[in-house]
């Protein structure tokens, strides 16, 4: 089984919500885990809970990064962050992959500092799955969305490696056969978006054996008409935190309404169940992770707000990851496009 290295100290609720998650995961698996961090606090936090000890092991550091903190300075600074730790394990052969939750900018450097790029890879991707309708039976009800935060701003062969390594990767962990990969423009024209999304359009309708959608625009995002959404870092970023949004937004009119009448609090009540649906499907926190894609080796960064069933999640899709070959299925395909 993999042997994941998991950042203890990094995410809002940590380290409690991270050794529970942690825990879970060893008395359900087989997989490896070593909890990165203040070694008394998390075997306090182990013992006081149930949990398999032949598959954790504890490695102690000394601090932490803040998810505040800005991540170059942080990462300079303090050598011995749990981030940091984690990130050198997976490089040095002692883990197969990361799990963090913690400040995104501090993963995705990490790894930027520590793993080295795919060949041919010019920028790696945060990929995030997201909730979405399905067209036929047996379609996955989770898009794949890249990138999401890990670049700001894409040329058009960066954005057709995303295209790559997305499809790689809905294939190997969706088990999509033929996954349905869109590009992010304001119109379905191929001449749309300006110069950029024109020449990544054909760029990516030329690779082969891969089926393209061509362009999806924002109320596409939602329904089955893409598995995978290629878009730069910007956008995807302010895509995702949309979505994030729709849970909240439903959980704050819910609220607000049921103490304005009761005439309200029975519509309410009716709509409850729904309501509910709505708010599980766009909780990204039950989601586990968005892998980050483009290293040798595999980072999954886990919502900084994850209790223990998303870091049980993520830690399940990292080692699941790391035995379906990702890594090596990517760079065999974008070895054949180069």
């Amino acid at each position: 089984m993999p042997r994941i290295a998991v950042d203890a100290m990094g995410g809002d609720l940590a380290p409690e919500e991270i050794v529970k998650g942690v825990s879970q995961v060893s008395l359900e698996t087989d997989i490896q885990m070593v909890l990165i961090g203040h070694a008394d606090k998390i075997q306090s936090l182990l013992d006081g809970g149930s949990y398999n000890p032949e598959l954790i092991s504890v490695r102690h550091c000394t601090s932490a990064i803040g998810m505040a903190e800005d991540p170059k300075e942080a990462l300079r600074t303090k050598k011995d962050a749990s981030i940091a730790v984690a990130a050198r394990m997976v490089a040095s052969g002692e883990a197969d992959a990361m799990v963090s939750a913690g400040n995104t900018g501090a993963c995705v450097l990490a790894a930027a500092k520590h793993f080295k790029l795919i060949p041919g890879v010019r920028k790696a991707a945060l990929a995030s799955v997201f909730p979405r309708q399905t067209e036929y039976e047996g379609q996955d009800r989770l898009g794949l969305l890249l990138d999401v935060g890990a670049t700001v701003r894409c040329d058009a062969i960066e954005l057709a490696q995303f295209a790559i390594m997305g499809n790689a990767y809905a294939r190997r962990v969706s088990k999509v056969r033929s996954p349905r990969v869109g590009l992010l423009n304001m119109g379905a024209e191929e001449t749309k978006g300006g110069d950029v999304l024109v020449q990544a359009h054909r760029m990516i309708r030329e690779i082969p054996d891969l089926h393209f959608v061509g362009n999806v625009e924002g109320n596409d995002i939602a329904t089955g008409r893409a598995d995978v959404i290629v878009t730069e870092g910007l956008l995807g970023n302010v895509v995702l935190k949309l979505l994030e949004g729709i849970a909240e937004v439903a959980a704050n009119v819910a609220s607000h309404a049921a103490h304005e009448s009761w005439r309200w609090r029975l519509g309410m009540a009716m709509l409850s169940s729904g309501i509910a649906k709505v708010q599980s499907l766009a909780d990204f926190r039950t989601y586990g992770g968005a892998p980050v894609l483009g290293f040798e080796h595999l980072c999954i960064k886990a919502h900084g707000r994850s209790t223990a069933p998303a870091i049980r999640n993520a830690i399940k899709v990292a080692a699941k990851a790391v035995r379906d070959q990702i890594a090596p299925e990517i760079a065999e395909a974008i070895a054949h496009v180069r």
